[in-house]
C-alpha cells in the first residue's frame, strides 16, 4: 500500500503549485506598481525642478539682520477695549518696515473688578499685548514712572541675547495714530544713546514754565530708560503734567544729550499732511476722527479683490 501512488494527488500538486507560482508574479507585479508611484510621488513633494510651484517658509530676520529695535507702550484704561481692538487693527495691518523690530503693548494700571479681569485676560491670552503694572489707574500721578521705571526687569529676562533689547522706548497716547515707517526713517540716523525725541514745547504757561516733548507721543533711548528705573530723581517728583513731569527729569538729571524736535511730522487733528510728512497724528479722541484719518492715509489701499467680499 505504502508504495501506490494516486494520479489525482499529483494533479492537484500540480495545480496548487502552478496558482502559487501565478499568485508570487501577480504580487510582484502589483508591489512593484505601487514602489514605483510611491518614489515618484516622494520626489514630486521633496524637489521638482520642472514644476512652476514653489513653496516657502516665512523669512524670519536673525538678531543680526535687525538694525533697530522700537518699544512702544499705549497707556490707556482696563474698559477702553473698543479703542484697543481699534488699535490693534490699525498697528497690525501697518506695512512691514526691513530691519526693525517693532513691539507695542498696551499699559494699564491695576484691574479692579471681575469683568476687568476676565474680559482682559482673554486679550493677553489671544494677543499677549498688555502690560499690567501694580498701580492705581492715573494719568499724572506716577503711571508713566512706573511704564518706564517697570521696562528693565519686564524685558531683560526675554531678550537675554540681545542687549540692549530696545535702542528705544516710546510712549504714545491712544488717541494718537503712529506710523511706523516714517518713525524708523527719522530714528535712524539717530543717536542710540541720551536720545529724548518728541515733539517740542517750551514754556507753555507761566506755571509751568519749562521744556518738554508733549505728550502725544514721546520717545527715549534704553540708557534714559534704565536711568529713570535707579534714579532718586523720578522717584521723588511724580505728580503733575505727564509729559511736563518727564521732561523736568530729563532736565534735572542732565540725561538726554540730544533733544530731537520732530517740528513737522507730529500734530493734532484736524490737520492732515501728506505721507511723507506724517509720523504723528493726535486727538483722534472719537471714531469719526479716526475714519476720516484712515481715508485720508488710504490705509486699505493693499486689500486684496476676493469673490467672498463685495466693498465698493
Amino acid at each position: 500500500m505504502d508504495n501506490v501512488s494516486f494520479p489525482g494527488n499529483r494533479i492537484i500538486v500540480i495545480v496548487t503549485s502552478i496558482i502559487f507560482i501565478v499568485s508570487l508574479f501577480t504580487l510582484a507585479y502589483v508591489y512593484e506598481i505601487r514602489f514605483e508611484n510611491i518614489s515618484n510621488f516622494s520626489k514630486c513633494a521633496i524637489s521638482s525642478p520642472s514644476s512652476n510651484i514653489t513653496y516657502s517658509l516665512p523669512i524670519i530676520p536673525s538678531a543680526e539682520e535687525i538694525d533697530i529695535r522700537i518699544f512702544i507702550g499705549i497707556p490707556t484704561v482696563a474698559d477702553k477695549y473698543e479703542r484697543r481692538h481699534l488699535l490693534r487693527l490699525i498697528y497690525g495691518t501697518q506695512p512691514v518696515v526691513v530691519g526693525a523690530k517693532i513691539d507695542y503693548k498696551f499699559v494699564i494700571c491695576n484691574l479692579t473688578n471681575e469683568e476687568q479681569r476676565i474680559l482682559i485676560s482673554l486679550e493677553i491670552m489671544q494677543y499677549n499685548d498688555t502690560i499690567i503694572l501694580n498701580c492705581q489707574e492715573n494719568m499724572n500721578e506716577g503711571k508713566t514712572y512706573a511704564y518706564f521705571s517697570s521696562l528693565p526687569d519686564m524685558l531683560k529676562n526675554e531678550f537675554d541675547s540681545v542687549n540692549p533689547p530696545y535702542d528705544y522706548v516710546m510712549k504714545c497716547d491712544d488717541d494718537s495714530y503712529l506710523r511706523f515707517p516714517k518713525l524708523v526713517e527719522i530714528l535712524r540716523p539717530l543717536p542710540r544713546q541720551g536720545l529724548y525725541f518728541g515733539l517740542f514745547v517750551s514754556c507753555p504757561v507761566p506755571e509751568y514754565c519749562v521744556d518738554f516733548m508733549t505728550g502725544m507721543g514721546y520717545l527715549v533711548s534704553w540708557d534714559i530708560v534704565e536711568w529713570i528705573k535707579d534714579s532718586d530723581i523720578p522717584k521723588k517728583h511724580l505728580t503733575g503734567p505727564e509729559d511736563i513731569t518727564f521732561g523736568d527729569w530729563i532736565r534735572e538729571g542732565h540725561r538726554s544729550k540730544l533733544w530731537y524736535n520732530d517740528t513737522g511730522y507730529m500734530y493734532d487733528y484736524p490737520d492732515l499732511r501728506p505721507d511723507n510728512h506724517t509720523m504723528l497724528v493726535h486727538n483722534l479722541k472719537t471714531q469719526d476722527r479716526w475714519i476720516r484719518a484712515l481715508e485720508f492715509f488710504n490705509v486699505t489701499r493693499d486689500l486684496k479683490p476676493s469673490k467672498l467680499y463685495h466693498i465698493p
